[in-house]
């Protein structure tokens, strides 16, 4: 299973002030060296964390992969194409929210992700699309021609501590990669994952990549970027072989 580090939080914490530090490169490097197999980034149309020259940087920093989320703008579609990374993935975006709070409606974007999903693939960029666990967004983003979803977990982190409902939430996320891994999608997952909830995730054996962000940044406030990030990894290994 490849886990996926979101560095944008490290970003929120150096807007804060307005700095050059802390660097969300720094970061992603030290998250390379640590076990972490590609790096994911938000680059929103506010600005509120991730800059551009930050995406510039890390395109020629990295050495693993960039997973450049975006909103489905001529603005992003445009940068994207200029930048090239590996990975796309479509995200919905408010200026309003907080963080993301649910997976993009493909079936009422159709025509939009449809068309975005051309021009990147065309570029030789892999598109992804992150998607609520649902088995008609998941058929909707196939015919659009992505051929990789992230199934948003927001709904089970969320339920923390409510057992019956996390395990509600958690079968929907399994039929749902059940369901894309039939189609010949690859499936990942993340939003919300922390170091209590992830095991659960990681043991579902269609799931081939988690993207984590918030709680391994909040960890790392304790403990270090380089642990919190073989932490993370460690805990994913122990979930996908059942430990």
């Amino acid at each position: 299973m490849l886990l996926g580090v979101n560095i944008d939080h490290v970003a929120t914490l150096r807007q804060a002030r307005g700095t050059r530090f802390p660097s969300p490169i720094e970061a992603a490097l030290v998250a390379e060296t640590s076990g972490a197999d590609l790096i994911t980034l938000h680059l929103r149309e506010d600005r509120r964390h991730i800059q551009d020259h930050d995406v510039d940087a890390m395109r020629a920093t990295i050495k693993t992969r960039m997973n450049l989320e975006m909103a489905l703008t001529d603005e992003m579609l445009a940068n994207a194409l200029r930048v090239k990374p590996e990975d796309v993935c479509l995200v919905p975006e408010k200026r309003e929210e907080v963080t993301t709070e649910g997976g993009l409606d493909v079936i009422r974007y159709f025509d939009e992700v449809r068309e975005f999903t051309r021009q990147l693939t065309d570029a030789g960029i892999r598109v992804s699309i992150f998607i609520d666990p649902d088995v008609k967004q998941i058929q909707a983003a196939w015919d659009a021609g992505a051929r990789v979803i992230e199934l948003h977990t927001g709904a089970y982190a969320h339920a923390d501590f409510q057992h019956e409902a996390q395990q509600v939430e958690l079968s929907r996320i399994r039929e749902a990669a059940v369901f894309g891994d039939h189609l010949g999608m690859v499936v990942n997952a993340g939003h919300g994952l922390n170091y209590h909830n992830v095991k659960p995730i990681a043991a579902i054996q269609e799931i081939a990549e988690l993207n984590i962000g918030h709680a391994l940044v909040s960890h790392a406030l304790m403990v270090g970027f380089a642990s919190a990030v073989r932490e993370m990894k460690a805990l994913m290994i122990e979930g996908r072989q059942g430990l």
